[in-house]
């Protein structure tokens, strides 16, 4: 079985806004047997940065054309402590909601994670933002660099 390690991170601009932000992922894949790294990054509208955060783990693991032993490396304590901690286990017990019947938020994108997560073996790392690890500020570049190019394209900036 390939060992992947994957950095990813989400953002957004204008997070306390329904409307009118954006948001961004970047990526780095790390095939470190055959010493291939891939990058990608996409810019989306009207967006949360938690979404960005999930749709960056969801997207990456979508590249993967067979089932693969993963290290996802986050800064994201959202995404990683609801592996890391059970979290999300205890939702998919409850039928997808949060505990007193609260309605969990981004549901369809933790389900989709979820089924993504079971093709693979999937290991989560926290990792601390903005604290030098060099593929965290890779994939920080990548983002903010698809926020500016999508902003300019729209004639934003």
């Amino acid at each position: 079985m390939k060992e992947i390690k994957i950095y990813t991170d989400g953002g957004c601009r204008g997070n306390d806004s329904e409307t009118d932000n954006i948001g961004a992922i970047g990526i780095v894949l790390i095939y470190e047997a055959k010493g291939h790294i891939k990058e990608y990054s996409e810019a989306f509208e009207n967006t949360t940065n938690n979404k960005m955060e999930l749709i960056a783990v969801i997207k990456a693991l979508q590249m993967l054309k067979e089932p693969c032993k993963v290290t996802i490396y986050s800064d994201s304590a959202y995404v990683v402590n609801a592996f890391e901690k059970g979290w999300l286990m205890q939702w998919k017990k409850a039928g997808w909601y949060r505990p007193k019947g609260e309605e969990l938020k981004n549901r369809e994108l933790w389900q989709l994670l979820d089924i993504l997560c079971a093709r693979h073996d999937v290991t989560f790392e926290k990792v601390k933002g903005h604290s030098g690890d060099h593929y965290n500020e890779r994939c920080d570049t990548l983002l903010n660099e698809a926020m500016d190019a999508h902003l300019k394209q729209q004639g934003g900036a």
